[in-house]
């Protein structure tokens, strides 16, 4: 994969978060994670300094720095006690004038609405699944099952289980009502397209790239309403989707459906106006490609799949951070 000549002498500047309020055993995966970046980026030749980020306070831990002399690789999810301060993180880097690596404010802030995600990939003609945003547990006249139910306004699967998929309007009813009375927020509810599905990071500044798609497998779940990326699958190790979904890198794909998916997932990259990388959700069907999600500033830590692609690439863990930090890089008056 060319692109381009990457330097390894640029300055990085990691920023990323740990909540005091947080369990020992997250903190301490927290600092750990960033260690390990911190150590491949410098294993790459960046000298590399980072600012923990634990309080909701984050301009006056960057006030020592020159917005001049480094790249900040944008790794902060969030303000310590702000919720849903990820785009809040990119506004104050823009406007205390640092370059930094992944998407803008903006594209932060959409990517948390996921009706507006879904209006943004349609006007560009690229296929998602059918949808509709209800406030109500009044469906007036849903007719596509099975289905699924998402909150509207969230990220990480949060109320996401093996019962969102619903196969019946008093299903779909019932589980509405059930969301929004727990979590009090509208959901989003799509058909559920029984397929393959794959993770698939695309990076690039400019022309874009996709790394291996990364295909999640659910063969040992013979209820459709089981083959989905739960919460539990992302967070609960005890769980069974946690410890049975697998991902595979083998390439079960035909140069044909790989030509689809590289077409749908850099057509929603572009759609949404990510920025160095994401990861773009998918599920194949009878050859056509359903984008499911998009996720600017995709999670880097190591057991992830991007991470993993990038690997399968020919990519070390830091070789995948400094090629990040370049695409940034290119953005910066001195670096450029």
């Amino acid at each position: 994969m060319n692109i381009g000549d990457r330097r390894t002498d640029l300055p990085v500047l990691l920023l990323h978060n740990v909540d005091p309020k947080w369990r020992k055993r997250d903190r301490s995966y927290a600092h750990e994670a960033a260690a390990k970046l911190v150590q491949g980026l410098s294993d790459e030749g960046h000298p590399v300094a980072s600012i923990l980020v634990d309080s909701p306070f984050l301009e006056p831990l960057l006030e020592p720095q020159d917005p001049d002399q480094v790249v900040v690789f944008n790794w902060c999810e969030e303000l310590p006690g702000v919720p849903r301060s990820e785009p809040l993180v990119a506004y104050t880097l823009e406007r205390l004038g640092y370059v930094f690596t992944g998407a803008p404010g903006d594209v932060l802030a959409t990517s948390w609405e996921k009706p507006r995600v879904k209006r943004l990939l349609e006007r560009q003609h690229i296929t998602t699944p059918t949808w509709r945003v209800f406030s109500t547990p009044d469906i007036d006249g849903w007719e596509h099952y099975p289905a699924i139910v998402k909150l509207a306004y969230e990220h990480c699967s949060l109320g996401l289980g093996t019962d969102a998929v619903v196969l019946s309007p008093e299903q779909l009813r019932e589980r509405i009502g059930q969301a929004i009375e727990k979590f009090g927020e509208p959901v989003m509810v799509e058909e559920f397209i029984d397929g393959r599905e794959f993770h698939v990071t695309v990076w690039g500044d400019g022309a874009l790239h996709m790394l291996p798609p990364a295909e999640m497998t659910f063969d040992t779940f013979d209820d459709l309403r089981e083959r989905v990326c739960t919460f539990d699958s992302k967070f609960t190790p005890a769980s069974r989707h946690y410890q049975e979904i697998q991902f595979e890198l083998k390439g079960r794909l035909s140069a044909k459906e790989r030509a689809l998916l590289k077409r749908a997932v850099t057509g929603a990259f572009r759609a949404v106006g990510c920025r160095d990388y994401a990861r773009i959700d998918v599920r194949l069907r009878d050859g056509v490609v359903y984008v499911l999600d998009v996720n600017p500033n995709a999670d880097l830590t190591p057991e992830t799949t991007s991470v993993s692609s990038a690997e399968a690439a020919g990519y070390s863990y830091g070789a995948l951070a400094s090629q990040i930090v370049n695409f940034a890089a290119r953005r910066h008056p001195a670096f450029a």
